[in-house]
Parts: structure tokens; C-alpha cells; sequence
């Protein structure tokens, strides 16, 4: 897929980051605040988030780059994140919020699928831990619940064009959710990651509809294949021998052309291996270099089976916004009486007749 986008339209927007103190997170800090953008960068780890904040801030010569401790698992540590960044944030408002915080945990996986506890006999078992669940579910549901509340007051902001085709700067609504390959396929063996990163996907399909209809949001998501970082444990590597693998950087430009692009609302890129298209079968093939073809690492992801849900539910939210309207105060006054004659008619029903 070529991504065509300005840079220069990420210059000056305020963005939030969890899960910014290494991988993915630190790599999109990186970008942006080179690009001009004011990054603000949370996560549990403080020394590392510290550090990487200094390292950012020398290498872009941006001092607009801040780092806040944030425990995503928890909720008051996220509502605080957010209120400290409105304050942070040179126009006092968040263009785009990251739900990027993620973690796999593969002793707490391989417990799940083989319980050693006798809970028979075990008079007091212990419940299975749920960690990755508890920071890629649960902690993305906080973050974009306050990104719902806090974006639209973004000053100077208006909502998302959905029916725009042309990138334009200036003030911004936007959420970017992180997914993977768990995402689209199960991982074996990783069944609370692939829950989690399918329980991702499942928000991105709401949002991508009512996001725009409701908040004015524009809602992305980027799911990264295999990728080769430092995160990827022998183990894995191990298993993935001989398979191609992604590179960082392919996703970081695939993050950077939705951030940039106010045109992209309700898109989903995959960033792979890089791939090309064999120009004698029409088919993508390993980039091996023997043959010709566009060559490129990141592929929109047509969800076909999604569309008649997607299409369905947007057309039923547009028939409800304009029923309301046609009803006015008359229909809510005439629904507020029967709300509160209900008990009334049900003690008493209608004779049938």
C-alpha cells in the first residue's frame, strides 16, 4: 500500500502515548516529536519512561516532550494522566490519544491452558490471573472512554470529516488503537493475548461507526504481524525460524499516515514482511528480489465480513438521529409520560379482547 501523506500536518498537534517508555510507544514519541508534534508519553516504568523523554527531547530538539507515570490497570492513575496532559499541552487539548500499552504474558498463558491446581480437593484454589487482559482490555476501555470525553473539547477542533478525501492540518480528534495479527488469527497457545487483541479489534469495529456519529472521533487501528524487536523472546524466534519477519519501522509509518492523515477514519492497516506483487499472478509473494512488482510492508485490511454489519448499523444510527430530530421535545414528552405511566399499565393492562 503507498502511504501518501504531509508531515508537516502533525506539526503542532498534542499526543498521547501509553505504554511510552519502550517498543512501539517510544518508536511513535520518536517520530512525531521530530515531526514538531508535542508527545506526552505514559507508562509503569518511570526510569525508563524518564529516560527515554530526555533521549526524545535531545535527538528531535522538541522540549515539548513529557513523560507522566501511568498504571493503565488503573483508573484514577488514567484520569489523571489525562488532566495532567490538558495542562501540558500548549493549546490546552489532545489531538490524538494512542492506546498503545500492551503486554504478553506467557507463564500466566501457559497456567491457563494447564491448570496444576487440584481444584477438587484444593480447599481454597486460587482464581487464574488475568494481566494481559486486565492491560490490553481492560486498561484500552479506560483509556478510550476518557479519549471519547476529552477529544471533542479539544479547542479549536470540529468533528472528523468521514466523507473527507484530502489531509488537512490544523486541530484534530483521533484515536489510534494498537491491535496484531492476534487480532485477525489465534495465536496458539496465547489465548489470553489473542483475546484481548480480538477484544481490541471488536471495539475498533464499534468506534469506527459511532466514534465519528457520536464524539466527532476518528477512530484507526494498526495491526502489526510479527515484528522484529527486542520484545520478540528466543522462543518465539525460535518457532518463527525461516518465517519473514516485520520490521519496526513499517509500523511506525503506518501509525504516522493515519496520525497525519485527517482524511483516514475507520481504517485498519496491517504492517507485515515486507511483500510485492508478482506481476505474472496477481498474488503476493516473500520479497526475495528475483522478480518484478510493487514492493511494500503495509496492506489496508479489507474486512469484508464486517461491511454488511458496518453498513447496517450506520444506517440505523442515521435513521435514529434523524427520528429524534423530526420528533423534537414532542416525541420526548410523549415518551417521558409513558416511562413514567409504565407501572401504572402494567399493574392495570388492557382487557383483551
Amino acid at each position: 500500500m503507498d502511504l501518501n501523506y504531509d508531515e508537516a500536518h502533525i506539526k503542532g498537534k498534542t499526543i498521547l502515548i501509553t505504554g511510552g517508555a519502550a517498543g512501539f510507544g517510544a518508536a511513535f514519541g520518536a517520530r512525531w516529536a521530530a515531526a514538531g508534534a508535542t508527545v506526552i508519553l505514559g507508562d509503569i516504568n518511570t526510569s525508563a519512561g524518564e529516560k527515554v523523554t530526555a533521549q526524545i527531547r535531545e535527538e528531535s530538539q522538541n522540549q515539548n516532550v513529557h513523560f507522566i507515570q501511568l498504571d493503565v490497570t488503573s483508573w484514577a492513575s488514567q484520569v489523571n494522566f489525562f488532566r495532567e496532559a490538558v495542562g501540558l499541552s500548549p493549546h490546552g487539548g489532545i489531538d490524538t490519544v494512542v492506546a498503545n500499552a500492551g503486554i504478553n504474558d506467557v507463564p500466566e498463558a501457559n497456567a491457563f491452558e494447564n491448570p496444576k491446581v487440584d481444584y477438587m480437593n484444593d480447599p481454597s484454589p486460587p482464581a487464574p490471573t488475568f494481566k494481559t487482559l486486565d492491560v490490553n482490555l481492560t486498561g484500552v476501555m479506560y483509556t478510550v472512554h476518557l479519549a471519547l470525553f476529552f477529544l471533542p473539547k479539544n479547542p479549536g477542533s470540529t468533528n472528523c470529516k468521514t466523507e473527507s478525501t484530502t489531509s488537512e492540518p490544523g486541530r484534530d480528534r483521533h484515536i489510534l488503537l494498537l491491535g496484531s495479527v492476534a487480532s485477525l488469527h489465534p495465536l496458539m497457545t496465547q489465548t489470553p493475548y489473542t483475546v484481548s487483541k480480538h477484544g481490541v479489534l471488536g471495539l475498533y469495529r464499534c468506534l469506527r461507526i459511532s466514534g465519528p456519529v457520536n464524539a466527532g472521533v476518528r477512530v484507526n487501528i494498526v495491526c502489526p504481524y510479527y515484528t522484529d524487536s527486542q520484545f520478540m523472546q528466543a522462543p518465539v524466534r525460535t518457532l518463527l525460524a525461516g518465517t519473514p519477519l516485520g520490521q519496526p519501522e513499517d509500523v511506525v509509518e503506518a501509525a504516522t499516515y493515519l496520525v497525519a492523515n485527517s482524511s483516514c477514519s475507520g481504517r485498519s492497516l496491517v504492517t507485515g514482511p515486507k511483500l510485492k506483487l508478482n506481476p505474472s499472478t496477481g498474488e503476493l509473494d516473500v520479497l526475495d528480489g528475483s522478480k518484478g512488482g510493487q514492493e511494500g510492508p503495509i496492506w489496508e485490511c479489507y474486512l469484508h465480513d464486517m461491511d454488511p454489519a458496518d453498513i447496517f448499523t450506520q444506517r440505523m444510527l442515521g435513521l435514529v438521529h434523524a427520528a429524534i430530530k423530526v420528533r423534537g421535545w414532542v416525541g420526548w414528552a410523549y415518551d417521558m409520560a409513558g416511562a413514567l405511566t409504565w407501572p401504572i399499565r402494567q399493574r392495570w393492562p388492557r382487557s383483551s379482547r
